[in-house]
């Protein structure tokens, strides 16, 4: 009856839990959360300071990966990590923990942009009204936010600080022999004292002008701007990092073909913190993929800088087998490398061979051509194995240094300035990619190890490179040193020891990390607090300047081109502001004219230090206060480094976030500004919730839920249309809205069905049918409390019985560990085996077995778990309520089944205690009536007992 015909049901059962009263005691509930300020959690000082109690527990900060407040609003797979940290908070808060868990906005960046374009709506105004949409849905989840804690990344509030915090990266330098930030101002004065030397300077630092000292320090600052190889994106109509480049070499965002340009752009000196940025994830809580994406990212290799001179000057290149130096018959420049116009001779020298040319008259016509090529390839196309090498000699020769052979020096687009120095000594015997240049290009392959393959040495015979690491070493003695008869290891020691003596190179380390370009031509972002003066030099703005507010304009767009016209450059909103950029201010010195920075920060920026901003923010004095800070993220045993106890979100963030996150806190520690070291402890990824997308003939997604299946094949509007899993969304036409399930089943069920799908770090597809399941046991469990005929509440106050008792101990300790852990699904299934327990053994529900019940659930179902709590006559919120603990005696079983053989057959089944000994089970065991008429008065060769379960006895 109640499930056929819901409408008769509801007559008869009038207090049943329906979705009806799951959204009245939802609402009502959250509600009070609100205004009894539940979910604060208080700091040890300030203005968030409360109940000194709580404030002197073990402290859980837990916290999600910032949101993005889209127009497009929440679908059901958007909350899943919410969901999870917030049925984790809860639990350490039932634990004995003082939680901080709370949500801001990442606010700044290119959707609300586009849409200010494309509609005339100011970005902020569609972004804000985005965020309370956003919060209106989220609060409907019912989630413990700390709510005094939210802010978005665009308040001036927060980026106030977002640019006090670049100033100090700005202002700071890192010391090598330190191994940490200091201020620039310490360098300065070594610089003044004569302490440490003016590279690139005969003259001291009191005689340099002004816009010399500042080219000095741009060379040390830790922020600072150059003209530097970028990704051009003229379809986006600004720079991109690498990492928002594709592997196909598009834009991340809108796929446009993105291009190599030299631009003046502002860069953060991540290189420096190479070496820590890898030591320290060693002493993080993070899944070992994303450790090795971030070493990979980093990418540390060994080997030895070489110089190669070259017309009285050197290029150097950085190899990890110096052991081949003597097989390096040529050399390659990247096409964009500052030296090819160095090197580059007017005229092609005598002899040159034609196929080195390229077909053109003069050096400089061939490198001009090549590099019009190589700027229309993605630096993926280039390290491609295409089949025909490609490049041209620039006209100059190099000497190796270590037996004075002349080398040829070419450009070609195999070889980035991104990685190393930009060039390389090509050592064809032993590297694929140089073999097939040198035989494009007619260049001698010199064998410097022996081929243990049986080709031999002649290298003429060889259809590919022979790469080894356990090969002799052969050809390869000079005056003064020799690693003929070498392995490779011992090899590289003294070629590197050579090189150093001889003072040609010395033994170090490279990573293919880069700098982080940190500038882009949009208007949605924060200002940068730099004014530059008459003669182009940048002045920080005073700390009393900030925030320096973004201005109004009345175009929101930065100029975009012709997708493919790599032959333009930036021009910025901020720029046509006359206004704003061409300022009078006083910087110390008097009033004086200033142009403003018109670039603007990229969208990474503010969320490199949200996590600091959550423990103190209404600060207006400073950054965060130290002892808050301590005591929220600190150092402390197991988390040498500090940092948030737990950051739950997606694994695509695992480079580009993380590690600008890291370094960001790595300089502000240096600093003194935090104890913490790194920003986030334990790294928890969740999967992905997934849903069928369906597609017509061509190939466009049509609305699932209008989708048809009959006898397995599926039909939208009579056409058959094909179905792959994949994500949900929107544009996809397969979103499913959290405000859908709690309108049919409540924000309860929708979190029961999230958390109970699988394991939270798997993928899983979305079912909107199976959401059922959980309702009916938020259904069963409100029965086993609640009348639905007259409402009254059902327990009584009688002892348990021992099943129940067993099962109730049972499920506590195996949902307080499934919870820790954070298994929820199999928390769930517990809770759902004790709740169908009680169902089935019918009658009242001991009061001591509901409550417990309801405690476990609170959780997973906060809304009926508080309601249930407040009908079984219990005062306050549950919130902050003791988790259970089970009784040890009653979660081992009483009893257990040992199976007893004779012969490996079975003769008798015995139940015992699970704590029965090996001696007292071998007695109980041939004592037992079926085993002494099976064994018929036969003697006994051996017994093998396996206490509880098993006893084997061996007839004589």
């Amino acid at each position: 009856m109640s499930e056929t015909n819901p409408a008769a049901a509801e007559v008869a059962a009038p207090h049943r839990y329906t979705a009806a009263v799951a959204a009245e005691i939802e609402a009502r509930w959250q509600d009070f959360w609100d205004a009894e300020g539940t979910y604060a959690a208080p700091n040890p000082k300030g203005d968030l300071a409360g109940d000194p109690e709580l404030a002197a527990k073990p402290k859980k900060f837990i916290m999600d990966m910032f949101p993005y407040p889209s127009g497009a609003g929440l679908h059901v797979g958007h909350p899943l990590g919410y969901i999870a940290t917030d049925v984790f908070a809860r639990f350490q808060r039932m634990t004995g923990h003082n939680v901080l868990h709370t949500l801001g906005f990442d606010a700044f960046g290119l959707p609300a942009e586009q849409y200010a374009v494309q509609t005339g709506t100011h970005p902020r105004v569609s972004t804000e009204a985005n965020i309370e949409n956003m919060k209106v849905q989220l609060r409907r989840l019912g989630l413990g936010h700390d709510k005094r804690r939210s802010f978005a990344t665009i308040d001036p509030d927060y980026y106030k600080w977002t640019q006090w915090i670049f100033l100090q990266i700005f202002n700071s330098w890192y010391d090598d022999e330190a191994k940490k930030a200091r201020p620039i101002a310490e360098l300065v004065a070594q610089f003044e004292s004569g302490e440490r030397a003016v590279p690139g300077h005969t003259r001291a630092w009191s005689e340099l002008s002004a816009g010399e000292r500042a080219d000095v320090l741009g060379g040390y600052r830790l922020a600072y701007a150059s003209d530097a190889p970028v990704n051009w994106c003229p379809g986006l109509g600004t720079v991109l990092a690498n990492e928002e480049v594709t592997a196909e070499g598009r834009s991340e965002r809108g796929n446009f073909p993105v291009f190599k340009a030299k631009l003046r752009q502002w860069n953060m000196r991540i290189t420096a913190y190479a070496d820590r940025l890898l030591d320290d994830l060693n002493e993080l809580d993070w899944p070992e993929a994303i450790k090795l994406q971030q070493r990979n990212w980093i990418g540390r290799s060994e080997g030895a800088r070489v110089d190669f001179p070259v017309d009285g000057e050197r290029i150097t290149v950085f190899t990890t087998r110096p052991d081949t130096l003597f097989g390096a018959s040529y050399m390659v420049l990247a096409p964009e490398h500052p030296l090819v116009d160095k090197f580059t001779p007017d005229a092609w020298p005598e002899g040159t061979h034609d196929v080195w040319t390229g077909g053109h008259a003069t050096p400089a016509a061939a490198v001009a051509a090549y590099r019009a090529q190589a700027a229309s390839k993605s630096d993926v196309e280039r390290q491609a194995e295409a089949k025909d090498k490609t490049g041209v000699f620039i006209g100059s020769y190099a000497t190796n240094p270590v037996n004075g052979e002349q080398v040829p020096v070419f450009i070609a687009d195999y070889v980035l300035m991104g990685y190393g120095t930009g060039a390389i000594m090509a050592v064809p015997c032993g590297d694929q990619r140089d073999f097939e240049f040198a035989r494009a290009f007619e260049l001698p392959i010199t064998c410097i190890v022996e081929p243990t393959d049986g080709r031999g040495t002649d290298t003429s015979t060889w259809e590919d490179a022979f790469a080894s690491y356990d090969a002799k070493i052969i050809n390869s003695t000079a005056e003064g040193i020799s690693l003929d008869g070498l392995g490779v290891a011992e090899a590289k020691a003294r070629i590197t020891e050579w090189l150093e003596r001889s003072g040609v190179g010395e033994g170090t380390v490279n990573f293919r990390l880069r700098d982080w370009l940190f500038s882009r031509q949009r208007y949605w972002g924060e200002p940068f607090p730099i004014v530059y003066d008459e003669d182009g030099i940048a002045h920080p703005l005073p700390e009393s300047m900030l925030p320096l507010e973004l201005p109004e304009v009345e175009d929101y767009s930065p100029r975009t081109f012709d997708p493919d016209d790599a032959d333009t450059e930036p021009e910025t909103p901020l720029s046509r502001n006359e206004d704003w950029v061409n300022v009078t201010l006083d910087l110390g010195d008097g009033p004086k004219r200033y142009r403003r920075e018109t670039n603007t920060m990229p969208n990474w920026a503010g969320s490199c230090w949200y996590e600091l901003r959550y423990l103190d923010p209404h600060n207006s004095e400073q950054l965060v206060d130290p002892e808050i800070e301590q005591y929220w993220m600190g150092p402390r045993e197991g988390q040498p480094h500090g940092g948030v106890d737990l950051y739950v979100g997606g694994a695509e963030h695992a480079v580009l976030h993380l590690l600008y996150a890291r370094f960001w806190s790595k300089v502000l520690f240096d600093l003194g500004h935090v104890s913490s070291a790194e920003p986030f402890h334990k790294l928890f990824n969740q999967g992905m919730i997934q849903a069928y997308v369906y597609r017509d003939s061509r190939g466009i997604a049509v609305p699932a839920a209008e989708v048809e299946e009959h006898d397995g094949a599926y039909y939208y509007q009579g056409e058959k249309v094909s179905r792959l899993l994949g994500k949900m969304g929107k544009s996809l036409k397969n979103a499913v809205t959290p405000d859908e399930i709690c309108a049919e089943y409540g924000a309860d069920t929708l979190r029961l069905y999230e958390m109970a799908m699988g394991p939270l770090d798997v993928s899983r597809p979305w079912d909107t049918r199976a959401v059922v399941g959980q309702f009916r046991l938020l259904q069963r469990l409100w029965r086993n409390v609640v009348d639905e005929s007259t409402g009254a509440v059902t327990v009584v106050d009688a002892e348990p019985d021992e099943d129940t008792l067993r099962a109730l101990h049972k499920a506590i300790d195996g949902v307080r560990g499934d919870l820790e852990g954070m298994r929820f699904n199999t928390a769930i299934a517990k809770v759902t085996e004790l709740n169908n327990h009680l169902t089935k053994a019918g009658g009242a529900v001991p009061r001591t077995v509901a409550e417990s019940l309801v405690l476990m659930v609170a959780p997973l179902a906060p809304h009926i778990a508080e309601e249930l709590w407040r009908k079984l006559g219990r005062d306050g919120s549950v919130v902050h309520q003791d988790f259970p603990v089970a009784d040890p005696a009653y979660v081992v079983d009483e009893t257990v089944t040992c199976v007893v053989q004779i012969k490996g057959k079975v003769k008798a089944r015995l139940e015992v205690s699970p704590a029965i000994s090996e001696e007292e089970l071998e007695k109980v065991a041939l004592s037992d009536e079926k085993v002494v008429a099976a064994l018929d008065g036969a003697g006994i060769r051996k017994v093998i007992v396996r206490a509880p379960k098993l006893v084997n006895i061996v007839p004589a």
